[in-house]
C-alpha cells in the first residue's frame, strides 16, 4: 500500500515545504483579519519604528502577505510540470466554485457577493499562462495571444478576483521571468500592492531546490486544494461562536 507522504532527503526547500509555508502564512493572516482586527491586544503598540507604532495585528498581517506570492509561484511550477493540463485547470476550477461559500460568508456573512476568491485569480492566471505557452510553440499568434491574456486580465477586475488584475498579472509575471531569478524577484517586489513585505516571500522561493517533496498521491494533492474553502468556514464558525 502506497502513502501519500514520503520523506525526500534534499537540501534548500521542496515544493512540499514551500505550500506548508504558504499555507500557514494565509492562515495566519486570515485568522487576525477575522478574529483579530478588533481585539484591543493586538492593536497595542509593541515597538516604534520612526513615526509608525508598530501592533501585533501589523506583524500577523506582514507575515500574511507572503502567501499570495508563494501560491503564485507553486501555480507556475505546477503549470511546467504537470502532466494534464486539462485537469489543473478543472481542478482549480471545481475548488474555486466550492470556496465561493466560505469566501462569501468570511466577507460579508452571506451566502452571495460581489467579489470572487483567490481560487479565481490563479485560474485567470493559469489561463494566461496557457495562451502564453501556446505562442511560444507557434500555435497561437501573437495579436490571439496578446486578446487572450488581456481578456483574462480584464475578467479579473470584472468579476472582482482578490487581487484583481494586479494578482493575474503577477502570475504572468513570474511565468515569462521563470528564468531569471534575480530579475523575477526584483521585479515581483515592485508588482504587488504591500511591495517589500511580500516581496519577503522570495526568500523561500529563492531557496527553493526544483523537488516535489513529502508530499505525494492524490491525498496530498487535493488536500492542499481543499484547505482553502476549509479552513475559512472553520475560521467563520469560530468568528459567530466567539461573537467578533
Amino acid at each position: 500500500m502506497k502513502t501519500d507522504l514520503k520523506p525526500v532527503r534534499c537540501h534548500g526547500l521542496s515544493g512540499s515545504w514551500l505550500k506548508v509555508i504558504a499555507m500557514s502564512s494565509m492562515l495566519i493572516d486570515h485568522t487576525a483579519k477575522l478574529l483579530f482586527r478588533h481585539n484591543e491586544a493586538f492593536l497595542e503598540p509593541l515597538f516604534v519604528v520612526g513615526r509608525y507604532a508598530i501592533d501585533g495585528y501589523y506583524l500577523l498581517q506582514c507575515v500574511g502577505r507572503w502567501s499570495f506570492p508563494l501560491f503564485c509561484f507553486l501555480l507556475v511550477e505546477g503549470f511546467l510540470h504537470t502532466h494534464d493540463r486539462k485537469k489543473y485547470g478543472r481542478s482549480l476550477l471545481l475548488f474555486a466554485l466550492l470556496s465561493e461559500i466560505p469566501w462569501n460568508l468570511t466577507h460579508g456573512g452571506h451566502l452571495y457577493g460581489p467579489t470572487q476568491n483567490v481560487l479565481f485569480t490563479l485560474l485567470l492566471g493559469y489561463l494566461a499562462m496557457v495562451a502564453v505557452e501556446r505562442w511560444e510553440q507557434g500555435l497561437m499568434t501573437a495579436r490571439r495571444m496578446a486578446v487572450c491574456v488581456f481578456s483574462l486580465i480584464a475578467a479579473g477586475i470584472l468579476l472582482k478576483t482578490d487581487y484583481g488584475f494586479c494578482g493575474v498579472s503577477f502570475i504572468l509575471m513570474l511565468y515569462l521571468l521563470r528564468r531569471n531569478a534575480t530579475l523575477r524577484a526584483a521585479v515581483g517586489c515592485c508588482f504587488l500592492p504591500t511591495r517589500w513585505i511580500a516581496g519577503l516571500a522570495f526568500i523561500p522561493i529563492a531557496l527553493y531546490n526544483g523537488q516535489r517533496g513529502f508530499v505525494r498521491g492524490a491525498f496530498g494533492k487535493y488536500f492542499f486544494y481543499a484547505f482553502y474553502p476549509l479552513h475559512l468556514l472553520v475560521l467563520y464558525l469560530i468568528k459567530g461562536w466567539l461573537g467578533v
